[in-house]
């Protein structure tokens, strides 16, 4: 328990930091009474009570964490007596009442309050705060009324998150003032208006999600971005070609119901020409005139018109259907077959615990060569992870994740029952293969920045998974093996066969599917309670994820005869962060040159590039330790863990 002698700390005291620990019992409001403090650190502990409003005495405070706890009650106004606050996180309480407009008065650089039960508006001065620099996240409450106008004012923020609160009127134009911003949540509200056009200003803008609002009209052109999500609004009209709408992957437009044209990908109606539709309004102005002629008159020009119609839907019928034959693109166990040599040992370049991969070479344009997965039938649970499989995949699209591109059920040349998947090939193979190369494969590693982007694009999937897509889907078996990296080293999580959906919207036949599956996932990265029971959660995969991050700074497997009988987190715990030298992956280590290492090993004072690649490790096996934790509701949040290790890997560059 935090006891009250707290207060009774040297005054002169700068840091006081308890965070990520087991630590209950409400905060003294004596702690007031150190004036001199500047950070405040208790955020993943068990502390329960109000806030003092004394913290509002320490005038020289700069962070304040008090994130993933247990208080409860109003944010102090008094807070805003803190004018050197840049850091305030009060994430993932129970605090409920309004945002205090006071806050306006603090240099903030970043401010978290998601996931409690604020309501109320979201304050003007908020919006008005200059020094704002990294990120505004105010989801996952029960925010309501207007985005202020004044939120163009925060020119030089990265990142502003507003999702999954009650907010409605129009999308604000002046956010195309935020001249630096680079990720723009705004999903889950009441939104509605279009969408302004003037957000393509935002050449930095990276990442836009707009979905599950009531937005109407046509969609803007966006180019420079790298994923929008526009899904479930009232969207209508053409879906432009250029820019981001050039790629299937990187956009998404579901639940759109009047939306027309795109990439063929997409599967939607053609759009009517002008020609068609000036056409269209000329047969009902005849129809009109005709009908004042006469009764002979009208029979006549309604059979013409009729004709004119036949022979305009029999026009267009061809190209939509053959645009749906192409978006649902069909193969056989021949053409399989073909494509790799008779499923030949040579073409072999994986196997799991339901089927193998092969290498294929098609005849088709846009895709030459791909990665066909066969499932072992005679595996006892292969249908059912082909089913899984299949389900998950047709319902996500993320530039993180795998992209299926057809699927094969059918039987084989001696009529036994064939089924089998078929992938977008990605040429530098699973993470596993960097990880842990054979004696062939030996002078390939992945360097400390390779290492951070790959943790972050699979982080940014399983984010994804968890919280932005049409339905929760937890993916069950995070490894290396199922991480897959392109010609740009960028990471893709794969075989979902394990996966398991968080909602009763999907297929009730799939249910029954996933009720009477024995959860395996793979040892060493299953979560402990999966072992004691069959209810998955995304806290789950938190856990995988963990053991994965652990695993690529250390190069160890959590199975590895090194561990001593101790888990990959039990050694890594034991090891940070004093001897965190002693149990890194050794190519990180000889990173930069033998020399620069040999200092690293002898001798205290290491170079400058060399502490800061330390300081960063040591950051990063933090959050995998977090991650790790035996117990679900300590581990971190997929949401939390991205923006770790952003700052992680911006600090280090």
């Amino acid at each position: 328990m935090l006891p009250e002698s707290i207060a009774n700390l040297s005054r002169t005291l700068i840091w006081l930091n308890f965070y990520d620990n087991q630590i209950y019992g409400s905060i003294p409001a004596e702690i007031g009474n150190l004036v001199n403090l500047e950070r405040i650190g208790m955020w993943s502990n068990l502390l329960s009570g109000t806030i003092p409003t004394s913290l509002g005495s320490l005038v020289r405070l700069e962070t304040l964490e008090l994130g993933t706890n247990k208080l409860e009650g109003e944010i102090p106004v008094t807070l805003g007596n803190l004018t050197r606050l840049s850091s305030l996180s009060l994430a993932s309480n129970d605090l409920y009442g309004s945002i205090p407009s006071t806050l306006g008065n603090c240099p903030l650089e970043t401010l978290d309050l998601a996931s409690n039960k604020l309501n109320g508006t979201v304050p003007k001065d908020i919006m008005s705060i200059p020094t704002f620099n990294k990120y505004l996240n105010v989801s996952h409450n029960s925010l309501s009324g207007f985005l202020p106008l004044e939120i163009g004012k925060l020119i030089n923020i990265q990142t502003i998150d507003v999702s999954n609160n009650r907010l409605s009127g129009g999308v604000p134009s002046t956010i195309s003032e935020c001249e630096v911003l680079e990720n723009l949540y705004m999903q889950g509200n009441l939104f509605q208006g279009s969408i302004p056009s003037s957000l393509n200003q935002l050449k930095g803008l990276q990442v836009l999600d707009l979905s599950s609002n009531n937005l109407s009209g046509q969609i803007p052109n966006f180019h420079n971005m790298t994923c929008l999500n526009l899904s479930y609004n009232n969207l209508d009209g053409e879906v432009p070609e250029v820019g981001v709408f050039s790629n299937a992957s990187a956009f998404s437009v579901a639940g759109n119901n009047n939306l027309c044209g795109g990439v063929r990908e997409l599967g939607l109606r053609p759009c009517l020409d002008q020609a068609s539709k000036k056409k269209h309004l000329s047969g009902k102005l005849i129809v009109v005139i005709s009908l004042a002629a006469g009764i002979l008159c009208v029979i006549f020009l309604l059979s013409l018109f009729a004709a004119r119609w036949w022979f305009h839907k029999s026009r267009t019928h061809s190209p939509v259907a053959s645009c749906i034959k192409e978006q649902h693109r069909k193969v056989s166990f021949a053409e399989l077959l073909r494509a790799t040599d008779g499923f030949s040992p040579a073409n072999l370049i994986g196997m799991g615990s339901f089927g193998s991969v092969y290498k294929g070479t098609m005849d088709w344009e846009d895709h030459k060569v791909v990665a066909v997965k066969v499932l072992n039938l005679l595996q006892r649970g292969a249908s059912r992870s082909f089913t899984a499989e299949c389900e998950a995949l047709r319902n996500i699209r993320h530039r993180n994740l795998v992209k299926v591109l057809t699927s094969c059920s059918g039987v084989d040349f001696q009529g036994n029952d064939f089924k089998a998947l078929v992938f977008e090939l990605l040429p530098n193979g699973s993470l596993d293969k960097w990880l842990h190369p054979g004696v062939d494969e030996r002078g390939t590693s992945l360097s400390l920045i390779q290492r951070l982007n790959i943790s972050i694009d699979v982080a940014s999937a399983l984010g994804y998974l968890h919280h932005h897509g049409r339905t929760p889907i937890v993916h069950c078996d995070l490894k290396p093996s199922n991480i897959l990296l392109d010609h740009d080293m960028v990471a893709h999580v794969g075989d979902f066969g394990l996966a398991r959906f968080l909602s009763r919207t999907v297929s009730k036949s799939f249910q029954r599917l996933t009720n009477s599956a024995t959860l395996k996932g793979s040892i060493g990265y299953a979560a402990p309670e999966y072992g004691m029971a069959n209810k998955v959660s995304v806290q789950g995969d938190a856990y995988s994820f963990g053991i994965l991050l652990l695993e690529m700074f250390t190069g160890k497997r959590p199975t590895d005869d090194s561990l001593k009988g101790l888990n990959l987190h039990q050694y890594v715990e034991m090891a940070v962060p004093q001897k965190v030298v002693e149990i890194i992956d050794p190519c990180l280590l000889s990173e930069g040159g033998e020399t620069e290492a040999e200092a690293d090993r002898n001798n205290p004072s290491t170079s400058e590039l060399s502490t800061r690649a330390l300081e960063c490790i040591t950051s990063v096996l933090r959050v995998g330790i977090l991650c790790s934790k035996e117990s679900p509701k300590e581990r971190m949040h997929m949401e939390h863990v991205i923006r770790e290790l952003h700052d992680i890997r911006d600090a280090i560059l």
